[in-house]
């Protein structure tokens, strides 16, 4: 995962914390996880674009 361990994260939430306030971080997370969302369903849609010579 990124070479990202347990300790890593625990220092990001941290500075998260003190920066944003822990009145922010719902928001934060909410933000997140509907990114993460939106990204594994742009990967799983079948939006093939078909593409024809014009003549």
């Amino acid at each position: 995962m990124f070479g990202i361990g347990l300790p890593e994260l625990c220092v990001v939430a941290a500075i998260l914390l003190v920066v944003a306030g822990p009145s922010k971080l719902p928001q934060f997370g909410q933000a997140l996880g509907s990114s993460i969302r939106g990204f594994k369903k742009a990967l799983n849609s079948d939006d093939s674009v078909k593409v024809e010579e014009k003549r």
